[in-house]
């Protein structure tokens, strides 16, 4: 089975506002497993460093685990451990020309909010989100079930 991939093109916008990456297409395509796995594995010892409680388990959940903690959780480690997780993202990305696709280069996305959008969608195509939501309950219940021991 081939590995996930999607196509994304950045919304125009209405009359008087100005998007430079209006009408763009992006080709998103899922990381290798052996990648991805090392990519969650860099972002949980990046999350643990910052001082957050990072529950042992979660890290069974690969990137569904990642997308449980929440990108809140991500606002407290350092730029330094962030980028390498953050570029590598993006290498997930390319652009589409005409009739091919290549790698990005820094030129070809001008605005960040379409940075954020492709990170968003590099996170979803890598998630579960089925899984996840099982995942998020689970941790519900157990609490509820421990107070009820």
């Amino acid at each position: 089975m081939a590995r996930k991939s999607l196509e994304i093109t950045i919304p125009g916008v209405p009359a008087g506002d100005e998007n430079r990456d209006g009408g763009k297409t992006f080709v998103l395509t899922e990381m290798p497993a052996m990648q991805a796995e090392k990519w969650a594995t860099k972002a949980f010892f990046a999350l643990a460093k910052s001082g957050l409680d990072v529950p042992p388990d979660i890290a069974d959940q690969g990137l569904a685990g990642v997308a449980a903690l929440g990108l809140k959780a991500f606002s407290g480690i350092s730029f330094y451990d962030a980028e390498p997780l953050l570029d590598e993202m993006l290498g997930c990305v390319q652009i589409k020309e005409k009739i091919a696709t290549r790698k990005l280069t820094p030129d070809d996305i001008e605005e960040v909010a379409t940075l954020l959008t492709l990170r968003q969608e590099v996170l979803k195509i890598h998630v579960d989100f089925s899984k996840l939501a099982a995942l998020s309950k689970s941790r519900q219940a157990a609490p509820a079930k421990a107070a009820a021991s």
